[in-house]
């Protein structure tokens, strides 16, 4: 099968890439994101047929159907590794029935780090390793990389899990001191490997994310990394095309398991509810419809940072005065949704210029408003809708006395919000993380215990691994929903990185410097 190239969201791209120098890059000159000059598409007979194949297998059929510049038994070898013995369940990815109204839920989180970031950033590292090899075998450049990612919780703990000691590869991740949980702080700060750092920032998320985009097209800042120390950067972000295809395949699956369990006819159409902050998670779904699986309405979720629901609605990105919230779905506390600008790309026609306008827009004025034309595709594409941290609470709560099955905080967003939109096609609730991940949120909600208030005493003084035992007493998980031994085990792992740094570009460029 012809490679398929990748071009940018901006236009500053002349030559479209490869697949394998997308990954490496990241993100083009200019900010701009890499995407497929065309999607490819599938069949439903093809779509019924992976039921019956191994998930390696299934993600092998959709990467070599985008075309890579990898031959299909480098991919295959790629995916051994990828989907080795790294997920406590054969199925991978299971679709699971919650309740009988034709409610699914899509469990995203067995992977060695209980998020739906191991879906991606498993298969990132490997690919990206294995482009590095391809580069040089060719008679490219022979410097390294040095990973830098920002994250709200997830992100930093698989892209260091995924990272760890690859050759030619450091990876420095920064995280908004005191927005993350105690387990996810532990997660990155007792990290192994002798090829990864990582930061606290001063500040939320945003501040990250903006921050470390700024240092990548900070053009003096990156001719010294590569004339002072032979490295250049890149990114493990969901801004990296590598983040984004191992997402689609999980929909192809999905949509592929349903069908095998009678969820449905082929050909006809399951809904999806997506817990959305960055918007790569949601985007996935949308490029799995185009390549044809029979997707109907595409559901974004928002906590209180509804930055995106609004946004859907009305059609103004605004985050001009829009305060950020900490919430107990914290990965979603973004205001910022850096995929979003794929989404606009696609949807007008793939119109690079008005695309990059509202970027600077946005940079300039905290703001854009799309043009009508566009605003009429996403009204067809999506339907939007937020949830308050009291009624994600709620729900979390009705969900284990009504079902016995035990949400994380993001996953009772997207469950709240599903049943809002639920209309006759079977709905596939996207879960994007273990309850274990959010123990407190959790505890809080069995217990009932209002939102903002705080804890008893003797249960504020618990740690993360602490609390979730606590909670899976509460709530009589076993197997796969009971909490494995990396969160039960965190205590008992020494603290290796504690630094704090601010929020500024300066900052983050020399956190990375002194990383070197």
């Amino acid at each position: 099968m012809d490679s398929i190239r990748y071009v940018d969201t901006r236009g500053v791209v002349t030559q479209p890439l490869k697949f394998s120098e997308a990954v490496i890059k990241g993100i083009a000159p200019g900010g701009g994101l890499f995407v497929p000059q065309e999607i490819p598409s599938v069949t439903l007979d093809e779509i019924a047929s992976l039921a019956g194949m191994p998930y390696k297998q299934q993600a092998a059929f959709v990467y070599e159907r985008f075309g890579i510049d990898f031959e299909r038994e480098e991919i295959d070898a790629l995916f051994d590794i990828i989907y080795g013995d790294n997920f406590d369940t054969p199925a991978i990815a299971p679709v699971v029935p919650v309740g009988e109204d034709g409610t699914y839920v899509l469990e995203l989180w067995h992977g060695p780090t209980s998020a739906f970031k191991d879906m991606a950033l498993q298969c990132l590292p490997v690919f990206f390793s294995a482009s590095i090899d391809k580069q040089r075998a060719a008679g490219g450049p022979g410097h390294d990389y040095l990973i830098a990612v920002a994250t709200s919780g997830d992100t930093g703990k698989a892209a260091l899990a995924g990272f760890k000691d690859r050759d030619h590869i450091s990876i420095v991740v920064f995280y908004p001191d005191g927005g993350v949980s105690d387990i996810q702080y532990k997660q990155m700060a007792t990290q192994e490997g002798g090829n990864v750092c990582v930061y606290g920032v001063r500040g939320n998320f945003d501040d990250c994310q903006t921050s470390v985009k700024r240092m990548f097209n900070d053009k003096e800042f990156n001719e010294v990394l590569a004339a002072s120390d032979n490295v250049v950067l890149s990114s493990a972000n969901s801004i990296n095309w590598g983040r984004l295809m191992p997402q689609i395949v999980y929909y192809v699956s999905a949509y592929s398991q349903m069908v095998a369990q009678g969820a449905l006819e082929l050909g006809e159409p399951m809904d999806v509810t997506v817990p959305t902050g960055n918007f790569g998670n949601i985007l996935a779904s949308w490029y799995a419809k185009q390549m044809g699986v029979p997707i109907g309405t595409i559901v974004c979720a928002s906590n209180a940072n509804r930055v995106l629901t609004d946004f859907i609605q009305e059609g103004t990105y605004s985050i001009e005065e829009r305060e950020f919230v900490l919430t107990s779905s914290p990965s979603m506390d973004i205001l910022i949704s850096s995929n979003l600008e794929r989404q606009l790309f696609e949807l007008t026609g793939r119109d690079a210029a008005k695309v990059a306008g509202w970027m600077a827009e946005l940079s300039a004025t905290g703001r854009f408003t799309i043009d009508d034309a566009t605003y009429a595709a996403f009204a067809n594409q999506y339907r939007a809708g937020s949830v308050g941290d009291q009624e994600s609470l709620d729900t979390i709560k009705e969900v284990m006395d009504e079902h016995g099955y035990l949400l994380d905080p993001h996953t009772a967003v997207a469950w709240k919000v599903a049943r809002r939109n639920k209309g006759a096609n079977p709905m596939l609730v996207v879960s994007t993380a273990r309850w274990a991940k959010f123990g407190g949120a959790v505890y809080r909600a069995l217990a009932g215990i209002p939102a903002g208030q705080e804890l008893p005493a003797e249960v504020a003084s618990l740690t993360g691994a602490q609390l979730n035992r606590k909670v899976a007493q509460m709530a009589g998980v076993t197997g796969t929903y009971a909490v494995p031994p990396s969160l039960d085990q965190l205590d008992e792992m020494p603290i290796r990185f504690t630094e704090v740094v601010d929020g500024t570009t300066a900052a983050v460029e020399a956190a990375v410097k002194a990383t070197l």
